[in-house]
């Protein structure tokens, strides 16, 4: 099922006619992924225990290890990605305390390995 094209911290996406535009498949998937590791714990109305609340992190002493917890923890409630194989998720951290984290999950619908690179500034 289509879902509305949307990332996070931007503005909606509209087709050349000017409707919403619609988003499917691997590209729904990522979008669902992303949406869940951004949207804070408590503020999803109709569910509460939603999102991991990642941009919340920045500046913690969150460890990449604690992150990476985090991240599979909240894949594992995803259902369009799949248990088998499991997700990996790679966690790095600089210095500063900038975080980088790679995620590999396999797309439940179509059965294909995606690699969602994100990075958690410092």
């Amino acid at each position: 099922m289509a879902d509305v094209a949307h990332d996070p911290g931007a503005d909606l996406s509209l087709t050349s006619t000017g409707d919403i535009a619609l988003v499917d498949g691997a590209s729904e998937t990522r979008q669902r992924i992303l949406r869940r590791l951004v949207t804070s714990a408590g503020t999803y109305i109709w569910q509460l225990n939603y999102g991991a609340g990642l941009p919340g992190l920045i500046g913690n002493t969150t460890s990449a290890q604690q992150i990476g917890a985090i991240v599979r923890a909240q894949l594992a409630l995803e259902a369009s990605v799949a248990t088998t194989p499991e997700p990996t998720v790679s966690t790095s951290s600089d210095m500063l305390g900038s975080v980088s984290i790679v995620i590999t999950y396999t797309d439940a619908d179509s059965g294909q390995a995606q690699t969602l690179s994100l990075p958690l500034g410092g």
